[in-house]
Parts: structure tokens; sequence; C-alpha cells
């Protein structure tokens, strides 16, 4: 139920027009969404003391309410052999929805009714809305780059294009791909939050990336070349003789690009992985090799 108009405004039951005016000028001065940007509590109370005033404010109004015909809110007020549901839906509204409730005021010539002309001139022309979306995207794709296409609601579509080394979490800026303006306001932005997926290969530390990768007990021992995957291609890079789970190798320049210049690294740790079926042949060459059985892993490790 809106509050007693008179106590909104701050007058008595037997203020002149002229004091009910003066008074509502002195709060919308105070109260106006256009001198509280982002204030959402002046916002409701210039709401409730432009209600206030347009009942107050209109003569025939008043002597209504003074009267019991209308409710603070300028709904009629039911007759005794009625109910309230006959008059629960109607819809008293008033004209501080527009312009119109601080006209009053805007024909004169001081800064107050100049701020309220720019207001109105601003929202006769206001900017579209943003509209937001959520893209996910692969890791690969995050550190190389790419253009992806989103399909909106009503069927259209927009082209994304997600530049190398975007991070998880990351907002895109499409501008003029939102809503349209008002009058010659210009259109909302399109703002695309990206959701990099995780990838079973690849983890991400900063610019750096990481890669467990497998190697047989041949290339352990003896070295070789071998195939990397990186997130543009794959790389051949030398495994070391004697090189063992754990071993850490960079592969320079491979990792994500920094955003002034240049790339992270790429790190491999090498995972020593024998055959699933058993080999009788690895088998008899292990219980043949003495220096083998003599070696003890565990030494020096204990806790």
């Amino acid at each position: 139920m809106a509050n007693n108009p008179y106590e909104v405004l701050g007058v008595s039951s037997s203020a002149s027009a002229a004091d009910i005016q003066k008074a509502y000028r002195k709060l919308a001065k105070k109260l106006h969404p256009d001198l509280n940007p982002g204030d959402k509590a002046a916002e409701e109370k210039f709401k409730e003391v432009a209600g206030a005033y347009d009942l107050l404010g209109d003569a025939e109004k008043r002597k209504r309410f003074d009267n019991g015909e209308i409710d603070a809110s300028g709904a009629e007020r039911p007759p005794q052999h009625q109910f309230y549901r006959d008059f629960a839906d109607a819809d008293a509204g008033h004209r501080y929805e527009s312009n119109s409730g601080y006209a009053d005021f805007m024909d004169t010539d001081d800064a107050f009714a100049e701020l309220l002309r720019r207001g109105q001139r601003a929202r006769a022309n206001r900017r579209g809305e943003d509209l937001h979306y959520r893209l996910p995207v692969d890791f690969v794709e995050s550190i190389a780059g790419a253009n992806k296409r989103i399909t909106l609601p009503d069927g259209g579509t927009l082209d994304v294009k997600i530049p190398p080394g975007l991070v998880d979490g990351q907002i895109l800026r499409l501008k003029g791909k939102g809503e349209p303006g008002r009058g010659k306001g210009s259109p909302g932005d399109a703002l695309i939050e990206v959701e990099v997926l995780p990838d079973r290969r690849f983890t991400r530390d900063g610019d750096d990336i990481s890669l467990e990768l497998p190697i047989s007990l041949s290339e352990a021992v003896l070295g070789g070349r071998v195939r990397v995957p990186t997130p543009t291609g794959d790389v051949t890079m030398s495994v070391p003789k004697g090189s063992n789970t754990g071993t850490t190798l960079r592969l320079r320049g491979k990792g994500a690009p920094r955003l002034g210049g240049g790339s992270g690294d790429e790190f491999v740790k090498l995972k020593v992985v024998l055959p699933k079926a058993p080999d009788p042949e690895l088998e008899a060459f292990v219980e043949n090799w003495a220096k083998g059985k003599e070696f003890n892993p565990r030494e020096g490790n204990a806790s």
C-alpha cells in the first residue's frame, strides 16, 4: 500500500498548491535519477515522491483523496457494498512513469530544468542493452586462436574471433551486436564469456603449458626422437639416454602467446611405460641383469 502522499512530500494536509509544488521540486532536485546515477534507493524514493505529487499536484485528485474516494496510489476505493477483489486488478498507474511527471519544471531556464531536458533527450536516444552469451572453446583453440560461431535464440548468428592465448572466463566484446538503441542511440554490445574446456593432454600455468608424454623402455634407456603434441601441431623432440619417469624437458615458445609478445614454454614430463603384454625376452634379460638386481631405487628416498 502506498504511503500517505502528504507525509511523503513532508507537508501538512492543509498545505497550499504552491507549497506542495515547492516541496516536490526540492525533493526532486535531491532524488532525481539523473542526479543519482546507479543509486537504486534514490530512484525508488523519487518514484514515491513523484507518485505523491501526481496525486496532490492535481486539484481534482487531491480533493478525491481527501474525501476518501481514491487511495494513496490513486486507485478507486470500493463502495461499501462491493469487495476489494472487484478492484484488485485495477491499474492506477501515474504519469511519472514517463517524462510528464516533471514537465512542470522543464519550461523554466534554471539548471535543474536544463538537467531534466538533457535527461529527456538521453532517454529518447538511449543506447541499446548489452547482450550476454557464454561460448565454450577447446583448450587448443584458446592457445592457438580460432573462429567460432554462436547461434542466437532467434536463429541469427554471431561470428566470434578467438584471439590466441585467451584464458578461461575472459570476456570478448563485439561492438554494436547487442540490442538496438532507442531513437538516435547506438546499439549495445554482445559480451561473450569464454569457457575453456579441459584437455586430457594439456594443463596451463600462466603462459606455460604442461604435458605428460609416455615413452618406451627402449627410448628411456637409449634415447631417441619422439613426436610431441603441442597446441599448434606435433613437433619432434630428442629424449636423452637414461631418461626416467618424471624427467621434464622444455619446448621453448610452444606455450601460450604473451601479451607483450613471444610465447610461454611447453614442459614435457616423461613417463616410462612397459608393454601391456608379458615379454619373455625382456623378462629373461632382466633375470640375467646382475647390475639391475643390485640397483635399489628406494635407497635415499625413505622419509
